[in-house]
């Protein structure tokens, strides 16, 4: 049986592919690859009794002409900064506010997210995400 939070998490990751495919594809821009960790919404890699059979998101990949990678167990210099992100948005963002509507929830990380992506950190060379990211596209 599949946890419900694994398949909506494993829904979402291969959405979220099709979207990034398509937002590059108007730009001019065939995504070849995507690299992930070993999380049960990209791999069964390490499943018992699905090891063999693709998820969603492999089987999404895989459609739009995607390679996937799995990054390297244990290896820092890939691993750690979405999981950095993670907790600086929870405790900067999440843990610290009341979202009283869906709109409400928007209209506020619109606003942190504008100051976030405008932030210099230093896994991407005391760059901001936004300075970093013209560098790509």
């Amino acid at each position: 049986m599949v946890h419900r939070s694994h398949w909506r998490a494993a829904y979402s990751s291969a959405d979220f592919l099709k979207k990034l495919f398509k937002w590059y594809a108007r730009r001019g821009i065939r995504v070849e690859c995507v690299q992930t960790d070993h999380g049960f919404e990209f791999t069964n890699r390490f499943s018992s009794s699905k090891r063999d059979l693709p998820t969603l998101f492999e089987t999404t990949s895989a459609r739009l002409g995607i390679r996937h990678k799995l990054i390297r167990p244990y290896t820092p210099r890939h691993n750690g900064k979405v999981e950095r992100s993670h907790r600086e948005d929870q405790k900067r963002f999440y843990s610290c506010r009341s979202f009283y509507s869906l709109d409400d929830f928007a209209r506020q990380l619109a606003a942190h997210n504008r100051r976030s992506n405008n932030f210099p950190m230093r896994p991407l060379g005391y760059r901001s995400p936004s300075e970093f990211s013209v560098l790509y596209v």
